[in-house]
């Protein structure tokens, strides 16, 4: 699986674009949608992965459902546990906190994870905004800790890290034991 990043919009929101082959699946398309469309090219999207409904990560979601005639995954249709789309087998982890309706979405075989607002390198989302749960926050720090630390973490803002560096060093981690 091939991934690449596109940074959009005025918050700067990691969008992704996952491939193989030629199919490719979208996770957050914050803003930008001309920009998102540019990278993707002439290759078939299988779907858009929403992974909180925040402003900064649909901005571009109806751009690509006009270009691309494709179908949005978020909670509501994506179940907790194994999922697949086309030749994309993944894990849906319920993890709000940050927002009640906030997925990770765990790719084994490839030991990568996109996490939107939940985690980012040495912090955690806001548990302050409209439907967030410090409460929640803490069961979803606690329930993604049973992973591999070894897992790459892909957030929705700012750079990648690993699940083992944010175990060992963010500071949320440590206060939620």
């Amino acid at each position: 699986m091939k991934i690449e990043k596109v940074v959009v919009g005025k918050l700067h929101c990691n969008c992704y674009i996952l491939s193989i082959n030629n199919e490719v699946l979208v996770i957050d398309p914050g803003d930008d949608g001309n920009k998102i469309i540019k990278l993707i090219g002439n290759r078939r999207v299988l779907g858009i992965i929403i992974t909180h409904y925040h402003f900064d990560h649909i901005g571009a979601v109806n751009d690509l459902i006009f270009k691309y005639n494709t179908i949005v995954y978020d909670k509501n249709n994506l179940s907790e546990g194994i999922n697949r789309i086309g030749k994309f087998k993944f894990e849906v982890i319920y993890t709000p906190g940050h927002k009640d309706d906030l997925i990770t979405i765990y790719f084994k075989e490839s030991k990568v994870m996109f996490c939107g607002d939940f985690i980012f390198r040495d912090s955690i989302g806001r548990c302050d905004l409209d439907d967030g749960s410090i409460s929640d926050m803490i069961t979803s720090i606690n329930k993604i800790k049973k992973y591999d630390k070894d897992v790459i973490v892909y957030p929705g803002h700012g750079d990648i890290t690993t699940l083992g560096y944010e175990i060992n060093n963010n500071p949320y981690f440590k206060n939620y034991l």
